[in-house]
């Protein structure tokens, strides 16, 4: 039996061997313990707890740590065995790279779980649905970034020289950048509209001669539905180069109308109308107070009344102006105050003879 046992293969006994391979196994089991332990114990623990901070780390903390138990064992398995510079050199590069990859994927999980409880749920409760676009873009570029790097650190310990490598990639990068420039510029555009907000959903805006609401704010482009009845696409890098006037930001609508009564108007019948459309505008809910009421001019062809008001902010804007119009032609007509219209007098002057 010790014959057996001290027989070599690969320039190691079959006991040194056994050895390698039942520490590994025990590796194995202990890791087999410590998931059973985590599972068992420290998750009813954390779960008892007030903050979810606790159970977001044990759950994606036992995975990695688990394999971290199981690594660890493979590589002291392998330095109690004699092997030949190569394989040995080899076996150590597999395990430096296999290291850094795995504390990659423990960030990577932590990372990305810490964003799932506590940065969704803010998306999701704001207003404006161009985070939510722009977040699952975010998780996959951060996620795609930690990689990177993880695999440039993991090559890098493990002796290769990667300058080469981001070399060829930088290279690639700016022919792809060069290529896709106007992607990366609306994209860029999207990200103003989203931190600057110079505008939202449903809002009604007026850019590039078109005048509509917003009914979709996308990652590339903005979607407008015309007064027409259109939808219109404009690109995202349009709004931070051009003039966005928000209309549906302001505070209320100024209306100036201009009324011309006729020229056989007496001064009574003039402050009449006048106080006429100051009532008028204090009986309509839809109107601020601050209403104009002015005698401006003695026209061509009628007296002239200035009469500016302001539309409170979310009243409908053409209802209100027909009911106030409506009310002035109603109560103009039942007062006696006479519209005027363009008219002109010619005297003729006719000559007698004889």
């Amino acid at each position: 039996m010790n014959q057996f046992l001290e027989k070599t293969f690969y320039g190691n006994t079959i006991t040194q061997w056994a050895i390698s391979f039942s520490i590994i196994l025990g590796a194995v089991i202990l890791a087999k313990i410590i998931f059973w332990f985590v599972q068992k114990f420290v998750k009813k623990i954390t779960a008892r707890t007030k903050t979810k901070l606790d159970d977001i780390l044990i759950d994606k903390l036992e995975e990695p740590l688990v394999m971290l138990v199981i690594l660890s064992g493979v590589s002291l398995a392998i330095n109690s065995l004699h092997l030949s510079d190569g394989v040995e050199s080899w076996l150590k590069k597999v395990m430096h790279i296999t290291y850094a990859l795995n504390i990659t994927w423990l960030i990577v999980r932590v990372l990305d779980s810490l964003i799932e409880e506590y940065v969704v749920p803010l998306a999701q409760r704001s207003d404006n649905d161009l985070d939510d676009q722009l977040l699952p873009l975010i998780r996959k570029g951060t996620r795609l970034v930690i990689w990177s790097l993880g695999v440039v650190i993991a090559l890098n310990n493990a002796g290769y020289n990667v300058g080469a490598l981001l070399a060829s990639l930088g290279i690639g990068g700016l022919a792809l950048a060069m290529a896709a420039k106007d992607t990366v510029s609306n994209f860029f555009g999207g990200i103003m509209i989203f931190t600057d907000k110079p505008f939202k959903m449903g809002d009604r805006i007026k850019i590039d001669g078109f005048d509509g609401t917003v009914v979709e704010i996308g990652l590339r482009s903005t979607r407008l539905r015309t007064l027409e009845g259109r939808i219109v696409t404009i690109p995202n890098a349009k709004f931070p180069d051009g003039m966005v006037e928000n209309v549906s930001s302001e505070p209320s609508r100024k209306i100036v109308l201009k009324l011309g009564l006729t020229y056989d108007t007496t001064p009574e019948q003039m402050k009449e109308a006048m106080q006429t459309l100051r009532e008028i505008a204090a009986a309509n809910p839809n109107l601020e107070e601050n209403v104009l009421v002015s005698f401006t001019e003695f026209g061509d062809f009628a007296l002239g009344i200035l009469f500016i008001y302001y539309i409170k902010k979310n009243s409908d804007i053409l209802e209100t102006q027909s009911e106030v119009n409506l009310a002035i032609l109603e109560q103009f007509n039942a007062k006696g105050l006479e519209m005027a219209f363009p008219t002109q007098t010619v005297y003729a002057q006719v000559s007698q003879e004889g």
